[in-house]
């Protein structure tokens, strides 16, 4: 699917970004190897929009003014802390013709019979991969399979997927993706909640301890001050 957004260029450079967030457009900078940095603005709502179906694991056509469109990815989006609204967003332009790594979301599919069956619960190591490929044959996404977790002595490694035409993996072979842990036994719930119990205990001495020592320095306290008042 292609992704496209339009873009003006800044050229008042003094001004300060949040009066383009004012307007409703996002202040951006477009860089890449051989070029020089260009300052730009995009629409908010247009960048929303693209950035909720492309991401940052899409090539983007971005046209700014009149010139011709230029193939980029989001390399660095920055939120507003408060209202997560995007605040400013870094667009790095690739050469078609040059090995590029990106990293790429993993979509989980299937279901394990671990899980399903054996009451296991999956645990998830990692969310997305890094992948080196020309830019052309960058993928929007990394299927993961999890019906390949059969049992609990099963895993999903890096190794294990299978990369796309002309995609190779960066991160090493034997990095987990996903297992599933086994269901606790009786015993081993039964110690949980007897540890659980425990810490609440401790808590409460803690706070019952504390509660007494108060007591006590305010009673020292006030036998200090009937001393003081005898001796008056």
């Amino acid at each position: 699917m292609p992704y496209a957004i339009t873009a003006q260029p800044r050229i008042k450079l003094g001004r300060r970004a949040k009066d383009e967030l004012k307007e409703m457009r996002i202040p951006a900078v477009m860089y890449g190897a051989g070029v020089e940095p260009k300052p730009i603005s995009i629409g908010r709502s247009e960048f929303i929009k693209l950035y909720n179906t492309a991401g940052q694991s899409a090539l983007i056509d971005v046209t700014v003014g009149s010139e011709a469109p230029v193939k980029v990815l989001i390399k660095e989006l920055q939120m507003n802390p408060i209202t997560m609204d995007p605040i400013h967003v870094d667009f790095h332009q690739v050469r078609m013709d040059q090995e590029i790594e990106a990293d790429i979301p993993l979509a989980f599919t299937g279901e394990s019979a671990a899980v399903k069956n054996e009451g296991g619960t999956l645990v998830k190591s990692m969310d997305e991969v890094t992948v080196r490929c020309l830019p052309g044959d960058l993928p929007h996404e990394i299927q993961v399979d999890l019906g390949a977790l059969a049992t609990f002595e099963d895993a999903i490694t890096i190794g294990s997927l299978m990369a796309p035409k002309g995609v190779e993996f960066v991160d090493e072979p034997e990095l987990t993706i996903a297992t599933v842990a086994r269901p606790l036994t009786e015993e081993e719930l039964k110690a949980l909640e007897e540890s659980q119990v425990g810490d609440v205990s401790a808590i409460k001495t803690e706070a019952e301890e504390k509660k007494a020592a108060e007591a006590a320095e305010e009673a020292a306290e006030g036998a200090a001050e009937g001393g003081a008042k005898e001796a008056a």
